[in-house]
């Protein structure tokens, strides 16, 4: 079952290129602090600034990186559905265990338009899809009821859920059903989320404080809210100062200051100010990350 603590990788650079040797470290890293599973090439891994090439390329290497120890699901979204159709049956080709959707952005269809766009991916293959729902960046946002009537699909299993809203997931669970798949989509708010009834993060925060994010999943997971509780203490200032400039870029800052990849982002992203990078560091020993 896909659930737990599920980064939302980077994609680590070098001098403007790909770096798959760092990946391919950071993939382990995370295995071995506990992560439940792995998104590659979602908005956290600039799947924007990416060619075709390199999201095919940088999905294959975490799928083999990966080798089965934990599920891997492939960023594979777009808002042109015939494009979308390329990215999800790559994403199968290589072996994906599943495809994480976003709702169509920019040209903002109708719910019927959605309904209508996640059909088509779902009846071009045979991998299980997550919708991502991010009204806040697709300027859409999908309604439970529309949900609902997706999730009478076999292979449309749950929702990436970035709204917000902590009561989408109780809707959801009564338009989906309880064995609709419910991953929140904010660091922040997967405390309450999961107390509604969700059962996992695909997280930005995981990026930097994988153990920690994987201790607190598990820790809801079990009921045991009083630990996940001091967990959220530890890391909340974290949750917030990674999202003060774009995530990724204080992911990546993040993980420079634990020497495990560089900061470089691709533009229009940039790197972050320094009133920024103090925050993420007091952050960081806040979580006992940092000396």
């Amino acid at each position: 079952m896909i659930k737990g603590s599920i980064p939302a990788l980077v994609t680590p650079f070098r001098n403007g290129e790909l770096d798959l040797d760092t990946l391919k470290k950071l993939v382990d890293w995370q295995i071995a602090e506990g992560s439940h599973g792995l998104v590659p090439v979602g908005t956290t891994g600039e799947s924007p600034t990416l060619s075709h090439e390199e999201h095919e390329a940088v999905i294959e290497a975490v799928v083999g990186f990966a080798g089965g120890r934990v599920p891997v699901i492939a960023g594979a979204g777009s808002n042109n559905t015939v494009e979308g159709i390329r990215l999800i049956r790559h994403a199968e080709r290589v072996g994906a265990d599943a495809a994480l959707v976003v709702t169509p952005y920019y040209n903002k269809p109708t719910q019927a338009g959605l309904i209508a766009h996640y059909t088509a991916l779902h009846d071009c293959c045979t991998l299980p899809i997550i919708i991502y729902n991010i009204p806040g960046r697709s300027v859409v946002d999908m309604s439970p009821e529309t949900m609902g009537t997706l999730a009478k699909l076999p292979r449309i299993v749950g929702v990436k859920d970035a709204t917000g809203k902590i009561e989408r997931v109780s809707m959801q669970r009564e338009t989906c059903g309880k064995a609709f798949i419910q991953l929140s989509g904010e660091d922040a708010t997967a405390l309450g989320f999961n107390a509604h009834g969700g059962t996992g993060c695909i997280s930005v925060t995981a990026n930097v404080a994988p153990r920690l994010c994987a201790e607190f999943q598990n820790a809801t997971l079990a009921g045991d809210y009083r630990t996940a509780l001091q967990i959220q203490d530890r890391l909340m200032p974290l949750h917030e100062a990674i999202f003060i400039e774009p995530g990724l870029a204080g992911a990546k800052y993040g993980l420079s200051l634990l020497g495990r990849c560089t900061e470089e982002v691709r533009l229009p992203l940039v790197a972050l100010t320094e009133g920024t990078k103090d925050k993420i560091k007091a952050a960081m020993r806040h979580a006992g990350l940092l000396n």
